[in-house]
Parts: C-alpha cells; sequence; structure tokens
C-alpha cells in the first residue's frame, strides 16, 4: 500500500469511521477531483454508499456553497469536501453538522500533503491537541509576541475551544484533514496590538517580508506590504464584520512544513495563526462569506501569564 493509500484509508476508516450502509458525499472541485474519486472509493470498500459532488471553485475562502450542495451536506452522514477553497466557516458545513453530519474538510489539499502530513503520530496529535484546546478553553486571555515585533493580546473569555486531532468519529463532528491544531474563536469585540505574519496567509501565500497586522477593538485596521493590502481588500469585501478577529489556533503536527499552502502550513508543531472573518462555525458570532489565516512561524504565546508556546516550541 502506498503512503497516499494508507492516508486515504486513515482518512476514512480511523478519522471518519465510515460503517457499512451510510451515505457517504464527497465534494469536490475539477482541481480536486482525482483525490476525490480515491476518498469516495474508500468510503465504497468500507461499506458506504459513496456519492461524488462536483462543484465549481468558490472565489473565496469561506463563500457559501451551492444551495444544491449544501442540502446534500445536510442529508449526508460523512461529508468530505476537498475543495480549493474551504468551506470550513461557511452557515452550509455548520448548519449540516447540527443535522448530524460528520464533516471534514481539506481546503487546498494535494496528494503529496495528505500523505505526507497524515503520517504523523495520531495518538500524539489527539494528545496534543486535547491539551492545547484545554488550556484555551481555561484562559481569559491570550497574548502573541515575537522577535519581529508582534504584541498582540485577545480575549477568550468565555470560549470553548476545539481540538482539531482528526477524530471525527461522533455525530456532529467537524475538522480539518490533514489535522494537527487546538484553535478557539476569540471575542470579536476585543483585541488589541500588532501582529507580524512571516508564514503563509490564507489565500495570498508567503510575504515577501514580515507583514505588520494592527488590530484595535478586536478588528484589523491596517496591514503593511502588499501581501497585507491584499488581505484588508479580501477582507473588506465581505462586509463590515470581515475585518473582525475569528480564531487563534495553534498547530501541533510534527510532519507539517512550510509549503505556502495554509491547510498545512497552520497544522506546524509550534507554529499559530490569527484569522479574520467568519467564526460562527467556531464557536464565534461572525458570520461572513471570508474566513483567512495568518501564521506566525515562531511565536511566544502566553495564556493568563503562562506560555503555551515559546519562541516557536510548544511546551505540552
Amino acid at each position: 500500500m502506498s503512503e497516499l493509500d494508507q492516508a486515504v484509508a486513515t482518512v476514512v476508516r480511523e478519522c471518519m469511521g465510515v460503517r457499512p450502509g451510510e451515505d457517504v458525499l464527497v465534494v469536490c472541485n475539477p482541481a480536486t477531483q482525482e483525490l476525490a474519486e480515491r476518498l469516495r472509493a474508500e468510503a465504497r470498500a468500507a461499506g458506504a454508499d459513496a456519492m461524488l459532488l462536483l462543484t465549481e471553485e468558490r472565489e473565496q475562502h469561506g463563500q457559501e456553497p451551492p444551495a444544491a450542495v449544501a442540502a446534500a451536506m445536510a442529508r449526508a452522514d460523512v461529508v468530505l469536501i476537498p475543495t480549493v477553497k474551504s468551506l470550513s466557516h461557511t452557515a452550509a458545513r455548520r448548519d449540516a453538522c447540527a443535522a448530524g453530519a460528520r464533516i471534514a474538510t481539506f481546503p487546498g489539499v494535494t496528494a503529496d500533503m495528505l500523505a505526507r502530513v497524515m503520517s504523523a503520530d495520531m495518538d500524539e496529535l489527539r494528545r496534543r491537541g486535547a491539551e492545547v484546546a484545554r488550556r484555551l478553553t481555561e484562559a481569559d486571555e491570550a497574548r502573541i509576541t515575537c522577535a519581529n515585533g508582534s504584541d498582540l493580546r485577545l480575549s477568550l473569555r468565555g470560549r470553548t475551544a476545539i481540538p482539531d486531532a482528526g477524530d471525527l468519529q461522533e455525530r456532529g463532528a467537524f475538522g480539518n484533514l490533514p489535522c494537527g491544531e487546538g484553535f478557539v474563536a476569540p471575542l470579536h469585540t476585543e483585541g488589541e496590538g500588532t501582529l507580524v505574519v512571516d508564514g503563509t496567509i490564507g489565500g495570498i501565500g508567503i510575504p515577501a517580508k514580515p507583514c505588520e497586522l494592527r488590530v484595535e477593538g478586536g478588528r484589523l485596521v491596517a496591514a503593511s506590504g502588499p501581501e497585507g493590502e491584499r488581505l484588508l481588500e479580501a477582507l473588506r469585501a465581505a462586509g463590515e464584520d470581515g475585518t473582525c478577529v475569528a480564531e487563534l489556533g495553534i498547530g501541533t503536527n510534527e510532519k507539517a512544513q512550510l509549503t505556502g499552502n495554509l491547510l498545512e502550513d497552520e497544522k506546524i508543531l509550534g507554529t499559530c495563526h490569527v484569522a479574520f472573518g467568519a467564526s460562527a462555525g467556531i464557536g464565534g458570532e461572525v458570520q461572513v462569506p471570508v474566513h483567512l489565516d495568518c501564521v506566525v512561524m515562531k511565536p511566544t504565546v502566553e495564556l493568563d501569564g503562562e506560555p503555551l508556546v515559546r519562541d516557536g516550541e510548544l511546551l505540552i
């Protein structure tokens, strides 16, 4: 069995727990159809009634799928979404989970990435993810600093964090695959300071030089460089709430490496990422058709003054 075959089997059988007789829907774009066919074939081999739904690529991460796709998602037992643009933070995904579907999204996935990153130690990913989520849930405030000049404070008061560790067998479960993070939706009405991004910016790539983002009152108000300008433009195009702080995530996957593809880069062990835009699907209140993450490669992340990450080293 090849590494890709093993990764596909891990996704379908270990992560999703697909069972005989279940209805499995695989949603893809033309660019991801080949991998989607592998996922569908594995689901069929597991005894499921598996269907592939091909739809055109969305213009932006977080943009809603066509109504027919959303309806099909809500009627399935398991939904696998290897698409170019993310459907993770859409109302369609949230509503399908509420209806009981178990959903994994794979935005921007490639066969090479899936094979490599899903070869991580799954037991260790689950341990790290659970501990990161616990620490984020118990904290009232996160402070992010780094050698490039980051100093950003986010309020986590009253929020419940989520481990993204590939355990998606419970009714209504949702996660990213390849997996490897713990994340939370900060209060979008609070948050002050500067985040200097030297890793990937969702939908844009790795900035030519570190990009300085300024946050005031929980909103992104200024950004340096051409990549920062593109980020602000994309967020503002989604409406007034597009610039709201939406997520703080901590990477936990030792196999992930910097590639310019956000799906992998936000999972790199010891990194952190802050996203702007939609947060309703992960415990926040904002629902807009955009969600863009920004990765810091070697952060220090303190929760109520106690370090969780120090200079890119996860301390759990």
